[in-house]
């Protein structure tokens, strides 16, 4: 028999989060409690068991877009500058963790009073 996954990636990957000091516990304007933000902006939300969004910011995407879409983990919305990632294996929090950490340097980049847009929570393209 194969190593047992957890049932619940992603509250193993918001504990995993919740300690970096750049990040705080907060409450996403979707309504989710499960997020986390830097500075007053929101970076992840988790919805659900196994999935996560990151605000990468539309920029970001647009740059890193032909990376992203190869990895099957990512549902991309560039229009919006979020990436859903489903948590099915642990390496998948790896790449959660990769993104967070691109998302935490560009919303210290990103031109104030530029507003986010929705996560996924109430989307879907």
């Amino acid at each position: 028999m194969g190593q047992a996954v957890p049932m619940n990636l992603a509250m193993d990957a918001k504990d995993r989060l919740a300690c970096w000091p750049a990040l705080s516990r907060g409450r996403a304007r979707c309504g989710t409690p499960d997020c986390l933000c830097s500075g007053g902006a929101e970076i992840v939300h988790f919805h659900g068991d196994n999935e996560a969004d990151v605000h990468l910011t539309r920029p970001l995407v647009a740059r890193l877009g032909p990376a992203l879409r190869r990895c099957t983990a990512l549902r991309l919305s560039p229009a919006s500058g979020w990436v859903t990632v489903r948590l099915e294996t642990g390496s998948d929090i790896d790449i959660l963790a990769t993104l967070v950490s691109a998302a935490l340097m560009a919303s210290g980049t990103a031109r104030p009073g530029e507003p986010a847009l929705p996560c996924s929570r109430h989307r879907r393209e």
